[in-house]
Formats: C-alpha cells, sequence, structure tokens
C-alpha cells in the first residue's frame, strides 16, 4: 500500500521541525502543491491520494532541501510579489513581504503625481513619469512600478550582472519590458548625465556587516552577500542617496527609501543634513519604521 498525501505531510513535517525550519507543516504543502502541480488548498481534498514512487522519491529531494535551509523560494524557483510572479536564485535577495509596501508607495506615488500634473499647467498632458530602482534586484520593484503604473518609463540600476538577467527575464516574461532599461554600474555615476527622475526607490543592503553571520541561515547563506551588507552601521548605501541623488530628481520628485530596525532615526538625519524634507518614515506591517518619504528642499 502506497504513502497517501495526508502521511506524506506529517512525516515531511516532522521532518523539517527537527531540523529547525519554520512552520514546518506549511513549508511541506507548498512544495508538495508545487510538485503536484495544484493551489495548496487543494492538497486539503486529496489527503487520501496515494503518491507514485517518482512523485515520493521527488517531494523527498525537495524536502531534504528544505531541511538544509535552502529558501522555499529558489527550491520552487519563484516568489509572489505584489501579485506579480517573481522569479529567483542565488544571484538575487529574495524580496520581503515589507518591501511589496515600498513598492506599493511608489506606485501610488506616479500615479498621483501623473494626474496631478496632467490636470496641471506645469505640464503636459500624457506625460511620462519616471523613476529610478537602485539596486533593482530581481527588477522586483520595477516591475511592480511598471505594472501598476502603464505610462511610467523605469530604469533599474544593479551592480550584478548575473542579478540583471534574472531582472531582465522578470521583465521579459510579466510584459514590461519595453519600459524598463536595465543598467550595470556601481553607484549613481552610471547613470546618463541627463537622468532626472519623479521618483527614486531603493531597497538597498542594510545590514551591518557583523550582523551578517547571526541571520537565519536561509538569508545568510543564500542571498547574495552584496545584497545585505550595508557597511559597519548598514547605513553606507543610505548615505549615498542623501548626498547624491537629489541631482538626480525632478522638481517635485521624491525618493523612497527602505530602512532596517532600528535604522530611521540615523537614516532621518542622514537626508536632512543634506537639506532633504523627510516627509515621513513609514511602519511595515510589524509596526517597525521601515520606509522613509522624502522631497528635495
Amino acid at each position: 500500500m502506497g504513502v497517501t498525501v495526508l502521511e506524506v505531510i506529517q512525516k515531511s513535517a516532522d521532518f523539517l521541525a527537527k531540523k529547525g525550519v519554520e512552520s514546518p507543516r506549511l513549508q511541506t504543502e507548498l512544495l508538495l502543491a508545487h510538485l503536484l502541480k495544484m493551489p495548496r488548498m487543494k492538497l486539503y481534498l486529496n489527503f487520501e491520494r496515494t503518491l507514485s514512487p517518482v512523485e515520493l522519491d521527488a517531494l523527498r529531494e525537495l524536502v531534504k532541501r528544505r531541511g538544509q535551509h535552502e529558501p522555499l523560494q529558489h527550491i520552487v524557483g519563484s516568489t509572489s510579489f505584489c501579485g506579480l510572479e517573481i522569479t529567483v536564485n542565488r544571484h538575487v535577495l529574495v524580496p520581503r513581504p515589507e518591501t511589496e509596501l515600498l513598492a506599493e508607495e511608489g506606485w501610488k506615488f506616479l500615479l498621483e503625481s501623473t494626474l496631478q500634473r496632467a490636470s496641471g499647467q506645469e505640464q503636459p498632458k500624457g506625460r511620462t513619469p519616471t523613476a529610478l530602482d537602485f539596486g533593482t534586484g530581481s527588477g522586483c520593484i520595477a516591475i511592480a512600478l511598471a505594472a501598476k503604473c502603464p505610462t511610467a518609463r523605469i530604469i533599474g540600476l544593479e551592480t550584478s550582472t548575473e542579478a540583471l538577467g534574472v531582472a531582465q527575464q522578470n521583465a521579459a516574461r510579466l510584459g514590461v519590458a519595453e519600459r524598463i532599461q536595465f543598467l550595470r554600474g556601481d553607484g549613481l555615476a552610471a547613470l546618463p548625465p541627463d537622468a532626472h527622475f519623479d521618483l527614486i526607490i531603493s531597497n538597498p543592503p542594510y545590514i551591518p556587516t557583523a550582523e551578517i553571520a547571526s541571520l537565519q541561515p536561509e538569508v545568510r547563506d543564500y542571498d547574495p552577500r552584496a545584497a545585505l551588507d550595508g557597511g559597519p552601521d548598514g547605513l553606507d548605501f543610505c548615505r549615498l542617496l542623501a548626498s547624491q541623488a537629489a541631482e538626480f530628481l525632478k522638481p517635485g520628485g521624491k525618493i523612497m527609501v527602505e530602512l532596517g530596525d532600528g535604522q530611521a532615526d540615523a537614516a532621518r538625519k542622514f537626508f536632512e543634513a543634506q537639506k532633504w524634507i523627510v516627509e515621513a518614515v513609514k511602519q511595515d506591517y510589524s509596526q517597525r519604521l521601515r520606509i522613509l518619504v522624502a522631497h528635495a528642499s
């Protein structure tokens, strides 16, 4: 007699629990749903289904990888970001839920900016809003902006050639490649000299160097270190943006930057010291101060 879906879920969840994987039952169900190509909730209607030997072997391999703390998103090859399916692998940071809030703030501003300026006298109608995604990684933010604001044109700036390849594939698969230009470069100096944006948005590396070793193994061992390491205090890129980004903003433009835990006060001081007007530092789902919003004075 074969092993049923329910039995394999229970055994695999016990295995993952012993390996210290968080939410082992959920993780098992997601892996099995991926393997069987069905929505996770449909598993509950198929608890008595018997798995074939081929399916069992394949699941064992997936569960073994998850037990080694390889991220679920790497194993299944993608993650959902703002309702978009984004391919991820070892070359890019797996986007976090709080970064969805950053992207949402960005596209809301672009949409509002377009409406206000199209109806006002200072800009002609049909104006195309522009944005820079600094440190684009998988391209998730740039792609979300393009998907939610169909008239926007975006530049995604990234140092990693491998990450840019992932971003370009994601943009093409999601039908927004024509409105996103991906550039390789280290810092804002890589931008064309005449580049000016309505929005500069960034989820930069912000983990202090000494704290990387204590991160969850899913992050520490699998996310690219360059996408995590923000220097001794985690704020190297925040300083860079505070000191250099204003010259690339159009009048009325804004900058939005994701911050690490406890960095809000220091980040605000950096921006204010460079004559920015900090409008807000918005909270994430856990009420942590996460997204700095500012405009040039």
